[in-house]
């Protein structure tokens, strides 16, 4: 079912809030480095014979490049917001983005928008709302809260884009030159190799910016991208349990109940899915 895709990746991704904590170094550094090894895995898989005819025409590697500058915004501006604001406000700003797509798609890709679907991602938005305690604004946090509404309009974009993409482009070609583009944005930034933390660059490279995207992107071809945007809620269940397990952090009644609507909201979607391919 293409949507293991999308939760397999989903997965992986929200283990990155651990590797990042235990790494020590700033954001940019961390990504770029992770970046470029990435760079260097998929450029030997993409120089092996079977994959060398995957590399499309020089005029296709705009969209990629896109995909890239898009993503490298949510990014920056989902962690600043975790830095100027509260964890609460930064995730629930930033998942506004399952609404947005809700929104763009059906004007995009032409996707139809069904009641399930908007259960969906009430329910999922309920259950994160429960689960990080309500939103909340103190003063000298709306920056925080303005940068994770970029970031949740940049996300909803990336989504859109990759939905867009993944039809004519190999999974990992794509994920191949995405990253090339954010390592060559960030490299003027880059003044250190701190090479203590050059297990969570190979880490972060190998899954987190190789396994993951070409599975997120290999499920994008079939699943629409309504229903990957309602999967991606289950990232903060994840990310719990993994904080758990290697942070020694224990969520409280809150976070288990609203953890709780989170995974029926992936039920839901999961089911819709089943019920869309019998009747296809």
């Amino acid at each position: 079912m293409p949507s293991l895709y999308i939760l397999a990746a989903i997965f992986l991704w929200s283990s990155l809030g651990v590797v990042v904590r235990r790494s020590g170094v700033p954001v940019h550094i961390i990504i770029f480095y992770s970046c470029l090894i990435a760079i260097l895995v998929q450029g030997v898989i993409l120089s092996l014979k079977g994959f060398r005819k995957e590399i499309p025409d020089s005029r296709l590697l705009k969209y990629p490049a896109v995909l890239g500058c898009v993503g490298l915004v949510n990014a920056f501006t989902y962690y600043y917001a975790f830095q100027h604001t509260s964890i609460a406000n930064a995730v629930l700003t930033h998942y506004t983005a399952p609404v947005i797509v809700a929104f763009l798609a059906p004007v995009f890709l032409k996707e139809k928008i069904t009641i399930r679907i908007v259960l969906a991602i009430a329910v999922a938005s309920l259950g994160l709302w429960i689960m990080l305690d309500g939103f909340s604004l103190r003063e000298g946090q709306a920056e925080g809260i303005i940068a994770g509404l970029i970031s949740g309009f940049a996300y909803a974009v990336v989504i859109i884009l990759a939905r867009v993409y993944t039809q004519g482009l190999n999974p990992l070609v794509l994920t191949f030159f995405q990253n090339t583009v954010i390592a060559i944005l960030l490299l003027p930034f880059v003044r250190e190799l701190p090479l203590h933390a050059l297990w969570s660059f190979v880490l972060m490279g190998i899954l987190h910016s190789t396994i993951a995207p070409v599975l997120y992107y290999q499920g994008l071809k079939f699943v629409s991208a309504n229903r990957a945007a309602v999967l991606g809620y289950l990232e903060p269940v994840s990310a719990i349990i993994f904080s758990m397990i290697f942070l020694d952090e224990h969520p409280g009644v809150y976070a288990l109940a609203g953890g709780t609507l989170i995974v029926v909201s992936g039920y839901m979607t999961l089911r819709g899915e089943r019920a869309n391919a019998e009747t296809a």
